[in-house]
């Protein structure tokens, strides 16, 4: 997704030029600016953009687009542009030839100028948001789990990079992805005033709404996901004290589960891995049974529920399976639902064995 972007790419700066950090007294108060592109903008530079001035040292700068290199090399910050990477003198571009740097952490996407910035400024915006040490054990669980749930994206696409290995033509299009909708932000071709000034505008919209989006994931990850996760480690651990398999896992407390087993199973390093897992119907009294996945992203179970109960309710589903209280079993096998937790439970022991 280069673009019109790549005409300064090739351009290697003299490092002698860039401005290093400072301990400066009065550098430290004066207003930050903040240098990349101008033309058309994409989603990375607009995030990156914005993360930056979350941060303290850049907070409140001046954003100036531009591509002149006499401009930019006086500048305090320069992403997506001028074919450096270089973080002593703040300078974060991707598009250079031999640019290799990715996130670390068991994640191996080749960085755009978002990465870049969340590499390097990505733990204190965390810290700032939970109002923690960025050395607290939260802070780092979030810093990556924010990577991986939205920034490893931006940096994917905004680099060619697929998210499958297939030369299948997609089944249907998809323009609603946040990349899409910052593009389209872009002063459209018929807009009669294609000004710096009118492009500006446009770009700092594209810069609110990508910063929103990455706020909102922030925050979710914060206030659900962290909070969940703990639930799901919690439930894990007492396992055996469901059923002696180990195999059987009962939610006490409601909670996105799905999101963390997979991760929490391989970090606990549980084994045999869960099979099903128990929870209270918060529509009803109820206990459903589900079937864990294979994987996050397949709808496979690892033991379904037996076939001889998918289809069938209530006293037909007691009768075939001699358990009582029987509400339901997915014509899948992938869940069903009992009366009772006793009844659940008797229904997940049943279907380990079957």
């Amino acid at each position: 997704m280069l673009g019109s972007r790549a005409l300064f790419c090739g351009r290697i700066w003299n490092h002698s030029l860039f401005p290093k950090r400072s301990g400066n007294f009065r550098a430290s108060f004066r207003t930050k600016r903040v240098g990349t592109h101008n033309g058309t903008f994409h989603c990375d530079e607009t995030l990156a953009c914005f993360m930056l001035r979350l941060s303290s040292r850049f907070s409140g700068a001046q954003i100036v687009r531009t591509r002149d290199h006499q401009v930019l090399e006086k500048l305090d910050a320069a992403l997506d542009v001028g074919g450096v990477y270089d973080p002593e003198s703040e300078r974060y571009d991707h598009h250079q030839k031999g640019f290799t740097e990715v996130f670390g952490h068991g994640f191996n996407t080749k960085l755009s100028s978002a990465g870049l910035i969340y590499k390097h400024y990505g733990l204190e915006i965390i810290a700032k948001e939970l109002q923690l040490d960025q050395k607290h054990t939260d802070v780092q669980r979030l810093f990556l789990a924010v990577y991986k749930n939205f920034i490893e994206a931006v940096d994917a696409i905004d680099n060619g990079i697929h998210q499958y290995d297939t030369d299948q033509p997609p089944r249907y299009v998809n323009n609603t992805s946040l990349a899409h909708r910052i593009g389209r932000l872009n002063l459209d071709w018929i807009e009669p005033d294609q000004s710096s000034s009118k492009e500006d505008e446009a770009f700092h919209r594209a810069m609110e709404l990508a910063g929103s989006e990455f706020l909102q994931c922030v925050h979710f990850h914060a206030k659900s996901w962290l909070p969940a996760r703990s639930i799901v480690m919690e439930c894990l651990a007492e396992r055996h004290d469901v059923d002696s398999s180990g195999e059987i896992m009962k939610l006490n407390k409601q909670c996105p589960w799905k999101l963390h087993i997979f991760e929490l199973e391989e970090e606990m390093k549980i084994d045999p891995p869960i099979k099903y897992v128990l929870y209270q119907d918060d529509r009803s009294e109820n206990w459903r049974i589900q079937a864990v996945s294979v994987s996050p992203d397949k709808f496979e179970s690892r033991k379904a529920l037996p076939i001889s109960w998918r289809g069938l309710e209530k006293e037909k589903l007691s009768e075939e399976s001699s358990i009582p209280g029987c509400v339901f079993v997915h014509m899948s096998g992938f869940i069903g639902a009992n009366r009772s937790y006793e009844g659940a439970l008797a229904m997940a022991k049943a279907s380990l064995v079957a």
